[in-house]
């Protein structure tokens, strides 16, 4: 798979959305991370405590600006092509702190989510692997403008989902979850680096004037 150009390797943001430093989520995070730098491309892992922020607050947003932390991420974001995060599942939805810090990133103009790529993972001791938070995790990432993986992996039973050497132990698993990764950086190379699509927009069906070109099929 050609991960580099002229421009370099794809660099892409790993991180894990769970507070606890030993979560499964965290294991899942450095995993992701590891294939991705096996593919050549440059992986950026981080975890939630480095991003610490409060609790989103308009008045203080208008007293003090935005916090730290969630500049930190908006910056971490900036400097990559696409992203990733492996996030546990609370409730069947979102974990708050992973919100809050979409939230406060997305106060920042230019917001950084908007047409970047993410792949989406997650870990639990639940059966399901905390697929039921991912779909709702999409729905904020999405309206922001996020270009959201249809595939998304999660690992269920993931208390027993790890070898000593941080692979996984269902050998089958570990190869699904290497043909993702491997699928979703073809894809971020093809739409970065590689963008030869033009398109022409008419205002009508039979108009047929000259209309500005874009590169991308967007609108």
């Amino acid at each position: 798979m050609p991960t580099e150009s002229p421009a370099g390797p794809l660099r892409v943001l790993v991180f894990g959305a769970a507070m606890r430093a030993d979560s499964t989520n965290a294991r899942l995070a450095a995993l992701v991370a590891r294939l991705i730098a096996d593919s050549g491309a440059t992986a950026d892992l981080a975890t939630m405590r480095e991003f610490e922020m409060p609790l989103y607050d308009g008045d203080a947003e208008a007293a003090e600006g935005v916090p730290a932390g969630a500049l930190a991420l908006r910056g971490r974001l900036e400097e990559c092509e696409a992203f990733v995060i492996s996030s546990p599942e609370y409730n069947a939805s979102v974990p708050g702190v992973l919100k809050n810090a979409i939230d406060w990133v997305s106060r920042v103009q230019p917001q950084p989510f908007k047409d970047k790529h993410a792949m989406l993972v997650s870990a639990s001791p639940s059966m399901v692997g905390g697929n039921r938070g991912l779909w709702a995790l999409r729905v904020p990432l999405e309206h922001l403008g996020t270009r959201v993986y249809p595939d998304m992996f999660s690992l269920g039973m993931a208390h027993q989902g790890f070898t000593d050497d941080g692979l996984l132990t269902d050998s089958g698993l570990q190869q699904r979850l290497a043909e993702t990764v491997e699928a979703f950086l073809r894809l971020v190379e093809a739409d970065t680096r590689y963008v030869c699509l033009q398109r022409r927009w008419y205002e009508f069906l039979g108009d047929r004037t000259e209309a500005p070109v874009t590169l991308r099929a967007e609108d």
